[in-house]
């Protein structure tokens, strides 16, 4: 679980020395629904990167098992916004001199390697927070002179923090620097021609799901969608084509209960009832081991469209892995759904 993961500000990736192959070749081989590989090798921007591919057993029958609806993650599937969160949180870590080394001059940055390790194993900005500054000391900062040592004091930094990163992050969406990932609109157009429900499912801030749904997928499709649930919000689609919200999600407020964070399936089961779809005739999109958790402890299939800093994640309960979903048609989701066959 992840509060039992000891992580250190110098967490690194491990890299692999063997020969590489093309992430073309990747992904002609995991396009096929049905595929079993091992030790397979790719090149990804930073370096040379391993990932063993292997399929869990899946028993499907089509009878009992169709597409009814897609349901995407947002932050990694949508937007590749790994970077661009890290950015935010150390610029908000600049703004309110955010130390936890006393005798340092210098605000607290996270780097590349540590982040990528931090947000695949802890859902949530605050949670990330919460559990670095226990683990490193509470800071001084501009907020509070002297280490808060009461419970209030430390919700209160972690929430001005939070806000004001929120802020900045949404400052960058708004840039228009960003574009969404590959596939993904022409994949939620395709599921919707075809009468497909479709639905976003983030347990990020509200507001900052809610810009970058706007700005990546346009308002058309934003209000086209048949549910979107981000940080205890739950929205539906009402008659006259308005997203409304649903005031009895069950899913936590703002990042403050870890447990209700992804991997634990709320997010996901709650989706299924306010769709009225079943659990195993949805499919879920996600680029994380803690999304495909998830998905599958909700009882539904997942596909995984990873990016760099979850490549080298353990993904055996996916139905399929891609590199992104620029290749990657409805009709293929459908068979992957229906079609039984992958051996472990």
């Amino acid at each position: 679980m992840a509060s039992t993961v000891i992580l250190s500000q110098t967490a690194t990736l491990s890299s692999s020395s063997s020969s590489t192959t093309t992430t073309a070749k990747f992904s002609s081989l995991t396009h096929n629904p049905i595929f079993h590989t091992n030790a397979l090798r790719f090149k990804s921007n930073k370096k040379p990167l391993s990932l063993s591919l292997t399929r869990k057993a899946l028993r499907v029958s089509a009878s009992s098992q169709s597409l009814q609806a897609l349901i995407f993650d947002c932050d990694g599937v949508i937007i590749e916004s790994e970077h661009l969160h890290r950015q935010a949180y150390n610029d908000a870590f600049s703004h309110f001199n955010v130390r936890c080394d006393p005798s340092s001059q210098q605000s607290l940055n996270w780097d590349p390697e540590f982040y990528d390790v931090l947000q695949n194993q802890i859902g949530g900005g605050k949670p990330k927070m919460r559990w670095y500054f226990k683990e490193h000391g509470w800071p001084s900062s501009t907020i509070f002179d002297n280490p808060p040592v009461t419970d209030d004091d430390q919700a209160k930094l972690i929430d001005l923090i939070q806000d004001w990163k929120t802020e900045r992050y949404q400052q960058i969406i708004k840039s228009g620097t960003v574009e969404p990932r590959p596939g993904v609109l022409r994949l939620m157009d395709e599921a919707k021609a075809a009468g497909k429900k479709v639905a976003v499912c983030s347990a990020a801030t509200k507001s900052s799901v809610i810009l970058c749904l706007e700005n990546l997928i346009g308002m058309e499709r934003f209000e086209g969608l048949d549910c979107f649930l981000a940080d205890c919000q739950s929205y539906v689609l009402m008659t006259n084509g308005t997203l409304m919200p649903n005031r009895v999600c069950v899913c936590a407020h703002q990042g403050d209960d870890v447990k209700q964070k992804k991997p634990d399936p709320s997010i996901y089961v709650t989706a299924a009832k306010r769709l009225g779809i079943s659990e195993k005739d949805c499919l879920v999109v996600e680029d994380s081991v803690i999304g495909l958790q998830a998905a599958t402890r909700a009882g539904m299939a997942c596909v995984i469209t990873y990016t760099s800093s979850t490549a080298e994640q353990d993904f055996k309960d996916a139905i399929a892995i891609y590199p992104d979903l620029s290749n990657v048609r409805l009709k293929d989701l459908e068979l992957l759904l229906q079609n039984v066959v992958a051996a472990s």
